[in-house]
């Protein structure tokens, strides 16, 4: 790359920095680190969806597998898409309503409203080991373009990403987030959509018609495996009820019609995101045919087809969207260490300032953790796929039946959710072990199946306490109000 691009790359780096370290100043309590001060506008709500699930498995990973795949690759960000619309539809007014009257701040803080604190220690694990998967899956993706595009050392390369995430997080929150965020989904258009997309174009001869010459199993939308496409789907619908970081959206938003249309518009983007990224790959198959390595392949794209200067901005526009994806995700695993555990189960009487502090440092171990676990597996898809299913296989049932299932009780929930946790990695191990055929299959259908198998019987015969039945009634309240905020 030129030194103009290489330039742009350095200057935006930098502005992020300058972004977290003004945000830190601005911070008045926990409120405004944590979740904005709740008082985040649509706009915002919209680039939070966008930053966190856009990323880089979203924008190098769709790209990866459309390279080598076909229009399959699609169904990873179009599940998405699908599954935050219907999110938005069931629970965002929920969890704003309940996150109001309660005072909620945290995932966790949701399940133990409605449960009790066993039930919330597991959700707190789930989080923190999701959380910290996701986190090392972008930076796996932020090293990778880097070191492709700038000719740097993959291990510096990765090492710059994480340390720029980890400082502009750590030090400013999440107003830090919402202000880079603003920024980095302004880029991300910018690089990926607009101007990405017609570049490409004008590359292929015949234009946009040249992806019909790509091999007839490149149009087939089911080659990525139905039984994969299908559990993919589950996990990333499932994920969103169980996932710390939309709640923390929710919470942040200033009411719920604010929380539900910023969710909604952030689906429309994401679509569009999802076919670009997909429709990049595939021009990469026709301009560069074959390629040593696929999953740079957007990579080379950039490098063959962009001019000096305007290569730097598309560079900017992937480093943005992965950065905007781990840093929320950052964020979310040092609220589950400060507020869910250190003032939850060791000092309750911490100061505000203290939390914010020790927030700081949270961000800053997770980052790194999160960088070891990047350097030891490279899979970028597969890192996330680790992480949706340890979210979401054993706490969507509690959670979502927990607010409409008067049944539903703290035994049942504590149980499933342990239990499946238990399952889910001890799969993820047998299949890294190759203990058995059986251990190929995707992890998520035995977590899911030892949660249901659980979850239902206990509920049926087990008894709520009064304390349990007085937390119903407050769910179902929420969950049935209207209001004037809708």
């Amino acid at each position: 790359m030129s030194g103009l691009d290489i330039g742009i790359i350095v200057f935006y780096m930098a502005g992020m920095l300058f972004i977290g370290i003004y945000s830190g100043k601005k911070q008045q309590d926990s409120d405004d680190y944590f979740v904005a001060g709740r008082k985040a506008g649509v706009f915002s709500i919209t680039c939070l969806w966008l930053s966190s699930w856009i990323g880089g498995a979203s924008i190098v990973g769709t790209a990866e597998r459309a390279y080598s795949m076909g229009i399959t690759a699609v169904w990873y960000v179009v599940v998405i898409a699908v599954s935050l619309v219907i999110f938005a539809f069931t629970f965002t007014g929920t969890i704003k309503r309940l996150s109001t009257k309660l005072n909620l701040l945290t995932y966790p803080d949701f399940i133990e409203s409605r449960y009790d604190s066993k039930t919330r220690m597991v959700a707190t694990i789930c989080t923190i080991l999701g959380m910290i998967g996701f986190v090392a899956s972008q930076f796996l993706a932020g090293g990778s373009t880097l070191s492709a595009l700038t000719g740097w050392d993959s291990k510096v390369s990765l090492i710059v990403v994480a340390a720029v995430i980890t400082f502009y997080t750590a030090f400013g929150g999440l107003l830090a987030v919402t202000y880079t965020d603003w920024v980095q989904t302004v880029i991300l258009l910018l690089g990926i959509v607009i101007l990405g997309v017609p570049l490409s174009i004008m590359h292929m001869d015949g234009g946009i018609s040249a992806i019909q010459s790509l091999p007839d199993s490149y149009m087939n939308l089911g080659a990525w495996g139905w039984p994969s496409i299908i559990a993919l789907g589950l996990t990333t619908l499932f994920s969103f009820y169980t996932n710390m970081d939309g709640y923390t959206r929710c919470i942040a938003a200033k009411d719920v019609k604010t929380s539900r249309r910023g969710s909604l518009l952030a689906a429309a983007g994401i679509f569009i995101i999802a076919v670009s990224a997909t429709f990049l790959g595939l021009s990469t198959k026709v301009i560069m045919p074959d390629l040593p390595d696929s999953r740079n392949a957007l990579s080379y794209l950039i490098i063959h087809i962009f001019p000096q200067g305007l290569r730097g901005i598309v560079v900017v526009g992937i480093i943005a969207a992965i950065m905007s994806s781990a840093d929320i995700l950052m964020l979310t695993a040092s609220t589950n260490l400060t507020k869910d555990i250190y003032q939850r189960y060791i000092n309750r009487d911490v100061t505000d300032k203290k939390i914010r502090h020790l927030s700081t440092c949270c961000s800053f171990g997770i980052g790194f953790v999160a960088l070891l676990f990047a350097m030891y597996r490279q899979d970028i898809i597969d890192v996330l796929f680790i992480a949706l299913t340890i979210n979401s296989a054993g706490l969507f049932l509690p959670t979502v039946l927990g607010v409409c299932w008067k049944k539903a009780n703290s035994s049942a929930a504590f149980y499933s959710a342990a239990c499946s946790l238990a399952v889910v990695l001890f799969w993820f191990l047998g299949n890294a072990l190759k203990w058995g055929k059986i251990f190929e299959t995707d992890s998520f259908w035995p977590g899911l199946a030892v949660s249901a198998l659980l979850f239902f019987p206990i509920s049926i015969w087990g008894r709520q306490t009064p304390e349990e039945k007085a937390k119903l009634k407050v769910f179902q309240s929420a969950g049935k109000q209207g209001g004037k905020e809708e």
